[in-house]
């Protein structure tokens, strides 16, 4: 994956903004409690537009039933927010597609769906309006990847955008005879702020705290508000050095040098022998995005639990942290726009070892499989498969021949418009044929195409400048790519093709046929999950074969077949050394990455067709044109 500079992702942002004038955001709505609004990705939506102070978005709430009562929505609940009423009905129809929140241009076809995305959005937009907001991209974290990654691939995102919140809904809405137990997603959380903290910059900040641990005297760091006040980073003597680090990102800090200077002995410690950091917020040292989506959440459940009478002792990690987001500048001013009062608890800033050791016992929503290490090669796995009947089969290409015109095809349209180089846009241009062949065969005037993991768009633009009467829609997550994509389109002047930065996860859309190039990993059969919902036929180049894995939704083999024979530590054997398929390996080890590829899309093939598909693996022509040159095209039958 190519790595953008950051200036260059915010010019190509800023290109975009200046060719719109307003946005439009959609909250869903089902009801209200206490005082937050339901479901809780909407509070959490409003929470953050508090706390930006972002007046940039035409807010619409959409009710999810008919009896709600438009003046109480818009009067009581939204602060200074100015919020209109609408029904599911009236979205726009790309929004129709998609889970809320969802933030769409107004009149225009660039939508972006889900929690992570629209908040990241928000954030990116505050700053382009108003640049002296710059500490707000901090809230992107390291690199600006806090809650990038999909949740179906990082737990962390899972935990925090969905498991929360739907834990917290579900705890709140509980008869009290079932509410008594503290939900597992919420033990996790208390598991993860007692594990120790990775940072990019660990090694410089730990020894410094060891320096402190060795020191005599307390640490003596104040902080200055930006209103001139004195603010006493924590009430013990010695303050940690992660809660002062922390706190420097959020005010103007008063640090004493000594803190900068490392003694000769500390320069001299084994990385071994320093000690480790604790978590002050979420993820680690600082506060960031993540904060602000669990923020809402465990606030609900902690005033449940106080008026429930429950002990909060046991979660003594939560409380702190509950206690300390409060202290960071502007966060108690967007509370109280949005109505939330903050309950003052105890001080609990450590767990005993016998409550630590408690929550370690909570499982992960995915534990590590025993075998996560893979030792040996894949001809035992492909032998157990060839004794049971089961080998590798190509399926004939169907049009081997066919290509498009391309020299006759505008030139945005052609991937070398992507910036890639000769050679590697001949290739792209080989692929896009395999794949444009089969949807073509497949496809009828008034199909709806979903391009998924979109990319650039090589593969969307194609198909709907090829198919004008189609409509074609392209998912991708990389804001990025999908800007690029959607400048390609406006060049082209497509007038029948929609964008959405989202994850896979929240498209909901009913189309016909589901086409990916590439989709790495889990990701193609997440592609192949949605279209077997939607009984949309599917056209799939899958990539990546060694990032396959167990995770929340997916287990390995995926057919019935595969699981009778072969373990999950053998099928990942096979994904490992399907990856082998390099150009510059030797002739006899690519033979054997080609047979490990066609087993695992066998596997995947043969899942399909217990979902009523007809399914056949095809080799790309010419092979040459990618080392992951399997496509997959299935039929509902």
């Amino acid at each position: 994956m190519d790595f953008v500079p950051l200036h260059t992702e915010l010019q190509l942002r800023r290109k975009m903004k200046d060719s719109v004038t307003e946005e439009h955001l959609y909250l869903g709505f089902s009801h209200q409690y206490r005082d937050s609004i339901f479901p809780l990705h909407t509070s959490i939506s409003l929470f953050l537009l508090s706390y930006c102070d972002c007046k940039l978005f035409k807010i619409f709430l959409v009710p999810t039933s008919e009896d709600v009562d438009d003046q109480f929505v818009t009067e009581n609940l939204l602060g200074d927010l100015e919020v209109h009423v609408i029904s599911r009905s009236e979205l726009p129809v790309v929004v129709q597609s998609c889970c809320l929140p969802a933030v769409v241009v107004k009149d225009g076809k660039f939508c972006r769906a889900g929690l992570s995305v629209v908040l990241r959005h928000v954030i990116q937009k505050t700053y382009e309006a108003d640049p002296s907001k710059k500490d707000l991209l901090e809230l992107l974290g390291f690199k600006q990847t806090c809650l990038k990654a999909c949740a179906e691939v990082s737990q962390w995102t899972r935990l925090c955008e969905i498991s929360i919140p739907l834990s917290v809904e579900e705890f709140l809405t509980a008869s009290p005879d079932h509410s008594h137990a503290i939900p597992r997603a919420i033990l996790q959380l208390e598991r993860k702020l007692g594990e120790p903290v990775r940072v990019h910059n660990d090694d410089k900040i730990r020894r410094q705290k060891l320096q402190q641990q060795k020191a005599a005297v307390p640490l003596l760091t104040k902080a200055v508000t930006e209103e001139g006040r004195s603010l006493e980073m924590h009430e013990h003597p010695i303050p940690s050095l992660e809660l002062s680090i922390a706190f420097s990102k959020l005010v103007v800090q008063e640090a004493s040098d000594a803190v900068n200077r490392e003694a000769a002995h500390i320069r001299r410690a084994k990385t071994s022998d320093l000690p480790l950091l604790d978590h002050i917020f979420a993820e680690g040292l600082y506060f960031t995005i993540a904060d602000i989506v669990l923020l809402p959440c465990i606030h609900q459940f902690l005033v449940s639990c106080k008026t429930q009478g429950k002990n909060l002792l046991n979660l003594p990690l939560i409380s702190s942290w509950y206690q300390r987001v409060q202290e960071v500048p502007g966060v108690k001013a967007a509370a109280a726009k949005c109505n939330m009062e903050f309950l003052q608890l105890p001080e609990l800033m450590s767990a005993s070892e016998e409550q630590l050791q408690d929550f370690s016992s909570v499982p992960d929503e995915l534990e590590e499989n025993e075998d996560s290490h893979f030792i040996g090669g894949p001809r035992p796995t492909m032998t157990k498969l060839m004794e049971n009947g089961v080998e590798a089969k190509f399926a004939p290409h169907p049009c081997p021949t066919w290509t498009l015109d391309w020299t006759h095809l505008p030139s945005a349209v052609s991937p070398g418009e992507g910036k890639m180089s000769k050679d590697r846009a001949l290739r792209k241009q080989q692929q896009l044929n395999n794949l444009a062949s089969a949807v073509t065969k497949l496809a009828k005037p008034g199909d709806v195409i979903v391009d998924f993991c979109s990319g650039g768009g090589h593969v969307g633009i194609v198909l709907a400048h090829m198919m004008p009467s189609c409509q074609v829609v392209l998912i991708e997550n990389k804001e990025l790519s999908l800007i690029r994509a959607k400048d390609r389109s406006d060049e082209l002047g497509l007038n029948n093709i929609w964008f959405i930065q989202a994850n896979l996860d929240y498209f909901n859309g009913t189309f016909n046929i589901g086409v990916a190039l590439h989709a790495c990993g889990v990701a193609t059969d997440m592609v192949i999950e949605h279209c077997i919902k939607a009984q949309a036929a599917f056209v799939i180049s899958p990539c990546c074969y060694g990032f396959i894995q167990n995770t929340v939704k997916f287990q390995y083999p995926r057919s019935h077949q595969f699981k009778e024979i072969l373990s999950y530590k053998e099928h990942m054997t096979l994904c490992r050394f399907a990856d082998q398929t390099a150009v510059q390996l030797p002739p006899e080890r690519k033979l054997i990455g080609k047979q490990c590829m066609g087993l695992v899309d066998l596997d995947r093939a043969l899942a399909a067709e217990e979902q009523n598909y007809s399914v056949q693996v095809i080799s790309m022509e010419p092979e040459s044109c990618s080392p992951k040159n399997n496509m997959l095209v299935g039929i509902p039958t």
